[in-house]
């Protein structure tokens, strides 16, 4: 019994503990501050949208299959005879009832459907880019930072400046004409083989990573250039400070100064720009998986906006605001593991 009355009151000392904490409440007011943000943007992106000329009907009345009375009953349907506002707050109440983002003037579907349906690929593709740019840029940059004016820096700098140069849409267009000399070695259009199927486990996932390789290498190229010269002029900057100059008169080695002492005060930077990169994931991915034929969300989007499919293109919007919301919030928690002696402002 005093077992466990004491079970009892150490759990409520930790709930304690942790509702008094100084992250516990910044995620909090954080959050709060998300769902105003959010409700903003909704609003406004739902105002501009109904700026633009004509709506989804138009594109049915051009088929003279379609009468208009169907097309009037359609308009009921959809709610597209009421008033923007009103279209707004109905929507949004939908979303706050139940959970729904409405039906796909398009598709005839549930938008949550058609967005979980996609938005597992583009994660895959958008997430190995990510791990891809930083594995070879942040050493690079380290490389670059230590060897200031030698060879190998320049040799960086030029491919730094080269990649940065190249727009994504050309270095996927150089990707697709590079695939089809060396067919069949990378495949090209889709995410699995024809028989995919009846691949093992083993095999299946194989198929998916070789199909993965040059939309991530499309996606990767340049962000991979400007993550590098950053992380170089970062490392370049934390190498002049005069601790660091106490440290090797100390005798310290100079492995333990670079990747200790000055690569953990360059870091947060770049941990900065990871909260802006995790925003931009869902958007970054359109152009590679437009040119490879990748069944992600960047397609399904294009179309929404083509056909102005009212409720898949906000959901697309919300979904790109609650990334950036999220991306910059995972920074400022990065920030303080990475260095304790940061506080977390009140928002």
């Amino acid at each position: 019994m005093a077992s466990s009355k004491l079970s009892l009151t150490s759990g409520r000392q930790w709930l304690t503990g942790i509702a008094s904490s100084e992250t516990f409440i910044y995620i909090i007011k954080r959050l709060a501050q998300a769902l105003l943000t959010l409700l903003l943007a909704s609003a406004l992106s739902f105002f501009i949208i109904q700026l633009a000329p004509g709506d989804y009907l138009d594109t049915l009345r051009q088929n003279p299959k379609i009468s208009p009375e169907r097309i009037e009953q359609l308009r009921q349907q959809f709610g597209l005879d009421r008033p923007w506002i009103e279209q707004y707050f109905r929507w949004l109440w939908r979303i706050v009832t139940q959970g729904d983002f409405g039906t796909s003037f398009v598709y005839q579907r549930s938008v949550s459907s058609l967005l979980w349906e996609r938005v597992g690929a583009t994660l895959l593709l958008a997430i190995s880019s990510l791990i891809v740019t930083w594995a070879i840029a942040i050493p690079l940059g380290i490389v670059a930072a230590v060897k200031q004016n030698q060879w190998s820096d320049r040799v960086l700098q030029i491919i730094s400046y080269t990649g940065q140069g190249f727009p994504s849409f050309i270095t996927a267009l150089l990707l697709l004409i590079f695939a089809q000399n060396v067919s069949p070695l990378f495949p090209v259009g889709d995410m699995t083989s024809i028989n995919h199927a009846d691949l093992t486990p083993l095999g299946k996932i194989l198929d998916v990573g070789w199909h993965m390789i040059l939309p991530t290498i499309a996606l990767s190229i340049t962000s991979f250039a400007g993550l590098q010269r950053i992380a170089r002029g970062e490392l370049l900057d934390v190498l002049r400070q005069d601790y660091i100059q106490t440290a090797r008169a100390k005798g310290l080695p100079e492995n333990r100064v670079i990747y200790v002492h000055a690569l953990r005060n360059a870091i947060n930077p770049l941990i900065t720009i990871l909260g802006f990169e995790l925003a931009g994931l869902l958007s970054g991915a359109f152009i590679a998986e437009f040119f490879f034929n990748w069944p992600g969300l960047g397609r399904l989007i294009l179309q929404a906006v083509l056909a102005q499919d009212l409720y898949l293109v906000m959901a697309s919007l919300v979904m790109g605001a609650v990334m950036l919301i999220v991306g910059n919030l995972i920074a400022d928690l990065l920030l303080k593991v990475a260095d304790p002696r940061i506080k977390l402002e009140n928002p």
